[in-house]
């Protein structure tokens, strides 16, 4: 028995693995956030506006209105499956610039900076997503080339 044998998933789970109804699930699971985001900000444009103001960001108007772009069209194009690279990488970037800007733990103190940290390393584990979204996309690409 050779080892990659050993470590192979049951068989119930490679069925869960290859139904594409998995991919689209994990797909809406990974983008979800951004989805409901970019359409409550959309909804209330003023309060994405505060929300750009409260973290420093000026124009306050042209950064709201650009974070709803990013939110809204990176999830269509993973949710899609269509340049889904180019939506992965949009919203790794903007979700590490994000983490930065606002879970900056390392400036603060106290239970701040606990909840700062936690915040900012579950962004970082959704940029670590969008990549393994990435390469799992080229992967199947490359596969039917």
């Amino acid at each position: 028995m050779s080892s990659d044998r050993a470590l192979a998933a049951p068989r119930f789970v490679q069925a869960v693995l290859a139904s594409p109804w998995t991919s689209r699930a994990a797909r809406l699971a990974l983008v979800g956030a951004y989805l409901q985001g970019g359409i409550v900000k959309l909804g209330d444009f003023p309060g994405a506006i505060a929300e750009q103001a409260h973290f420093g960001m000026t124009p306050p108007a042209f950064w709201a209105a650009l974070t709803i772009l990013v939110e809204l069209g990176g999830a269509m194009l993973i949710l899609t499956g269509r340049w889904l690279w180019l939506g992965a990488g949009i919203l790794g970037v903007f979700t590490t610039l994000a983490a930065l800007k606002a879970n900056a733990f390392w400036t603060m103190q106290g239970s701040e900076r606990f909840m700062a940290m936690n915040a900012f390393f579950e962004h970082i584990g959704l940029v670590g997503g969008f990549a393994l979204a990435a390469i799992g996309a080229h992967r199947m690409e490359a596969g039917r080339a």
